[in-house]
């Protein structure tokens, strides 16, 4: 599975916005506020927000977080933690630095890699393995873990924290921010009207004839065609991948490239995650570029990132509160305005002209671990001809 891609660079030291959360948060980039609800040794005074965290570089204005639970209501963390993180160190370090920094009598040690290397790894060092938590980019791994039996449940209080659907059934891995599979497409040529809400409709689309773009070494967009075959079976999901190379789709090595070329105007659509879209009209406001979705198919899925606790762990409690402070307000509010991915808690909503999560129609009856089993998909790209 492919480690995260950074493509605005390393994220500046955190700068956090006095306002509490309560009272609305700033969205803008570049602010230089100051810890605001917190004294100045990094202990908590109960009644408060933390504040905003994070230079803010969504550019999509003020925000008002009406939900989740603040981190100054979240029990205080005390002792030390190793984190296996396949998230990468420019996207959630800051998040991180910002945990350890709040408390005095907490300290947390980041190894950071690949998230199927993290899991092989936890696997291979056994009842040696010195991590507490694993952080993971996809479900996948997380399930690869858990189906190991090296993980224990989570408590009740943190799972409830998010929706039924955005964790394991088991409770032994839960969600903490997620993203949409997109459709992008270039205003300038078409209008949402014009962008298929049916993934199966586009390689007839001929309108779009050597108009789209993919990126299929991505692992995202194979874990997309993993949930097809899952839907729809191998034959179709083979039939598909053929019908888009007789419509002249166009390669490109990630999907921030897809993005980019369609608001350049090279191609006018394309498939990628939500997030990639908003990064590129972060720092181009004007470009002629918007998201559709389609419904209820593979074209639709929704993946989360996500962690749970590790079962060699000698703090099983420090663990899970940690993986509670990610479930937290100003966290949730982190992921949408710095990774500009979709918060997992209610009342946290994503920046841009996006639905809310509720409003998504993602298919039903897929299990996102099974978005790990990349094998079959990878023999099968290769056999069309996609890879």
């Amino acid at each position: 599975m492919h480690m995260e891609r950074n493509d605005t660079g390393r994220l500046s030291r955190r700068r956090l916005v006095a306002a509490g959360l309560t009272a609305g948060v700033a969205g803008l980039a570049g602010c230089n506020g100051v810890l605001g609800g917190g004294s100045d040794d990094g202990s908590q005074n109960g009644s408060q927000s933390i504040g905003q965290i994070g230079s803010g570089r969504s550019p999509f204005g003020d925000r008002s977080i009406d939900g989740g639970t603040s981190m100054s209501e979240m029990p205080a963390l005390s002792g030390e933690l190793t984190v296996y993180s396949g998230r990468g160190e420019a996207l959630v370090g800051e998040l991180v630095e910002f945990i350890d920094d709040l408390y005095d009598d907490f300290s947390v040690q980041v190894r950071y890699a690949g998230s199927s290397d993290l899991v092989n790894q936890i696997i291979t060092e056994g009842d040696g393995s010195p991590a507490d938590v694993f952080y993971s980019v996809n479900a996948g791994s997380l399930g690869t873990l858990a189906e190991e039996g090296r993980t224990t449940p989570l408590p009740d209080d943190v799972l409830e924290l998010v929706r039924e659907e955005f964790r394991d059934p088991d409770g032994r891995w839960t969600g903490t921010s997620g993203r949409a599979r997109t459709v992008p497409y270039n205003t300038d040529q078409w209008s949402a009207s014009d962008v298929p809400n049916d993934i199966s409709a586009f390689p007839d689309a001929e309108r779009f004839a050597d108009e789209v773009g993919w990126a299929p070494t991505y692992g995202s967009f194979q874990a997309f065609v993993t949930a097809m075959r899952v839907l729809e079976g191998d034959e179709p999901t083979r039939e598909w991948l053929q019908g888009m190379l007789d419509l002249g789709v166009q390669e490109y090595s990630d999907e921030f490239l897809v993005c980019q070329a369609i608001a350049d105007g090279e191609i006018s659509v394309g498939f990628a995650n939500h997030y990639y879209i908003q990064r590129i009209l972060a720092g181009r406001n004007d470009a002629p570029l918007a998201t559709a979705f389609t419904s209820g198919d593979a074209g639709s899925i929704f993946n989360v990132a996500g962690a749970c606790t590790v079962d060699t762990s000698d703090n099983q409690e420090l663990a899970a509160n940690f993986i509670r402070h990610l479930l937290s307000a100003e966290a949730q509010d982190y992921f949408a305005r710095e990774t500009f991915e979709y918060p997992l808690v209610s009342g946290v909503d994503p920046v841009g002209d996006l639905p809310r999560i509720d409003e998504l129609n993602p298919p039903q009856g897929v299990d996102l671990t099974q978005l790990s089993d990349l094998e079959g998909t990878v023999d099968l790209m290769r056999d069309v001809g996609v890879l």
